[in-house]
């Protein structure tokens, strides 16, 4: 039998294996641009549940390990092959639930669950991908469950069957063949699971290697009190000021106090002239706030989840390392906007616009669900849209809505700087979510946007072969100019996408590694060839990654 204990172990030696590995699989991304980040985002996504399963003590049963490795993933999820992760081992959970070890026709659900999650997630799956790889293990698994009682035989009959789907994906998908790899993701989640393996035959952890730059996790030791966070009974601690109102609907403090105690413990409540102190700890932040309202205008809201940083004190954070807490605002606004960008000219941009919160992130540094989560809560309105403006952010940004419950999420899946900001710019206050949502992503859709960035390594794309290092011209996300010349790539890319007539309005967005002289250059380049047919405008974006990202409207 599969015990809590040994799921609990093998998710800590699979982070450790894959975190051995990850530039290995990043490498494996067959296109040039620079995001081939499969590898670091699986291996973070995992070890956020790592660090959950080190806070487990010895007697976790197997629904407790899976159940917490399940929520973990779902929070630390990155990238589009992080989210399909998390997908898998929620439907693990599922199979596993209400048992206190696992047997071999439980393995072989839990494997159908995983399967039956990712793929419902995925609009159009492609094979040749880590789909491919987890159904393949999971036929495996199901066939051996039918003659062998073993559940270890089970999960090794499912690793074997996804090292055959994995050397069969160049076959199914023509990219891989020619570049001669194989997919990333299902790369990524073979190494997972060979490091469960480990345990599970042999009983051995997987330890970082030396000089990896892997920061080992550990399993608690029996002095921790491993499930310490779950004795707190109360666990938001909320904080503010109450400006009274002559027209509030309460008057009385001792009204509010009684309310507060009678939902949770150390309460405060001071009533100071024109102003009323509150401090409480309790499980509904959301009923605090609304409680206060009632008193007049919240000032200097703080909440705190005093259970997310016990469980950090119990994993051990690192001395000198960060805890942030989330900041969780009560929803006053009718909407709010949460941006994803890079780069402190595009984060000053998208402030001025309107957006409430910018998360960091986009090309090879992508967002956690919980890292969009915790925007979202930030974001002090009833409708909050999240503009993710990169297409593998869009599926972590799409876990994260669900998870807000007292506020409606909308995600507008921009896979572009440009989309996004010309998404803003079109809401319009006097209409509904819903037809906010359609004339913004309307106006997204209508973006044309050309990007010049450098080839991350050599490849051959569409018949143009590409040295790492050469400057490359993006039109919609296609590789359509290969050269020398930031501003001539950057010219000729925003020259195949501008049409007479169609378009008016260009905006050049340069980043790092372009000073504004060569913006300048490319302004007028496209001046003289369309000779005040069109406006243009140059920001300076100070984004990684991308010379220019430039829409065409």
């Amino acid at each position: 039998m599969i015990t809590g204990l040994m799921f609990r172990d093998s998710i800590i030696s699979a982070a450790n294996n894959i975190s051995n590995s990850r530039q290995a699989v990043d490498a494996l991304n067959v296109f040039p641009v620079p995001d081939g980040d499969t590898g670091t985002n699986m291996s973070m996504t995992i070890t956020a549940a790592a660090k959950e399963m080190a806070a487990l003590g010895d007697d976790c049963t197997i629904e407790e390990a899976s159940a917490k490795c399940a929520s973990a993933l779902l929070r630390g999820a990155r990238g589009n092959s992080g989210v399909i992760l998390s997908l898998i081992f929620r439907g693990f959970s599922k199979g596993f639930k209400g048992l206190k070890e696992a047997g071999a026709k439980d393995v072989a659900n839990a494997f159908k669950e995983g399967v039956d999650a990712a793929y419902k997630a995925v609009m159009k799956p492609t094979e040749g991908t880590i789909l491919t790889v987890i159904r393949e293990a999971k036929d495996a698994a199901v066939e051996m469950a039918e003659i062998q009682d073993d559940p270890l035989e089970v999960a090794f009959a499912a690793l074997q069957a996804s090292k055959e789907a994995l050397a069969k994906t160049p076959e199914l998908l023509p990219v891989l063949k020619k570049a001669g790899v194989v997919d990333a993701g299902g790369q990524g989640l073979i190494l997972i699971f060979e490091g469960m393996e480990s345990v599970w035959h042999n009983g051995v952890i997987v330890q970082p290697l030396d000089g990896s730059g892997v920061t080992p996790v550990s399993t608690a030791t029996k002095s921790t009190v491993a499930n310490a966070s779950d004795e707190i009974e109360f666990g938001y601690c909320s904080e503010f000021l109450i400006e009274k109102s002559a027209s509030s609907q309460e008057k009385d403090p001792l009204r509010l106090r009684a309310y507060l105690e009678s939902i949770g413990d150390c309460v405060v409540v001071v009533d100071d002239n024109d102003i009323i102190k509150v401090h409480v700890h309790s499980n509904e932040p959301g009923n605090v706030i609304q409680a206060g309202l009632k008193y007049g205008q919240l000032i200097n809201i703080k909440i705190d989840n005093m259970r997310y940083q016990h469980a950090n004190a119990e994993v051990g954070v690192k001395e000198g390392e960060e805890v942030i807490t989330p900041t969780v605002l009560a929803p006053e606004n009718k909407y709010g906007f949460v941006a994803v960008c890079a780069g402190d000219g595009l984060t000053e941009l998208f402030s001025d616009i309107g957006a409430d919160v910018v998360v960091s992130g986009g090309q090879t540094m992508n967002p956690s669900t919980d890292d969009i989560l915790n925007a979202v809560m930030s974001a002090p309105a009833k409708t909050v849209f999240v503009l993710p403006n990169n297409k593998n952010i869009i599926m972590a940004a799409e876990q994260a809505a669900p998870l807000a419950s007292d506020r409606e999420v909308i995600v507008l899946p921009t896979k572009t700087i440009p989309q996004g900001i010309s998404a803003m710019l079109c809401f319009d206050e006097s209409l509904s979510p819903e037809e906010n949502q359609m004339t913004m992503l309307e106006a997204a859709e209508a973006v044309q946007t050309a990007q010049v960035t450098f080839a991350a390594r050599d490849s051959e794309v569409d018949g143009q072969k590409v040295k790492e290092g050469e400057i490359m011209g993006l039109c919609n996300g296609k590789i359509k100019f290969i050269g020398k010349d930031k501003v001539d790539i950057a010219v000729k890319a925003t020259e195949k996408l501008y049409k007479k007539n169609e378009h008016s309005l260009i905006n050049i967005i340069y980043g790092e590694g372009v000073e504004e002289s060569d913006a300048a250059a490319v302004e007028e380049k496209l001046n003289k060839k369309y000779s005040g047919d069109v406006e243009i405008s140059i920001v300076n974006g100070g984004q990684p990654i991308y010379y220019f990202i430039i829409s065409v409207e």
